[in-house]
C-alpha cells in the first residue's frame, strides 16, 4: 500500500469520530425532577426542594 492511500483511510476512519466529539461537547440536556424537588449541579440530581 501506498502511503497516500493510508492517509485517506486513517482520514476517513477519524473524520466522522471527530464530528460526533464536537457535536457533544458543551452539551447539557435537560433533566426533569419529581414535583418538590429541584435539580441540584453540584450532585448532578434531584434533592428535595427547601422552601421558607
Amino acid at each position: 500500500m501506498n502511503i497516500k492511500t493510508i492517509l485517506a483511510a486513517t482520514a476517513l476512519a477519524i473524520i466522522p469520530a471527530v464530528g460526533a466529539w464536537a457535536s457533544c461537547s458543551g452539551h447539557s440536556e435537560a433533566m426533569s425532577c419529581a414535583q418538590g424537588t429541584v435539580y441540584d449541579s453540584a450532585t448532578g440530581s434531584c434533592v428535595e426542594q427547601v422552601t421558607g
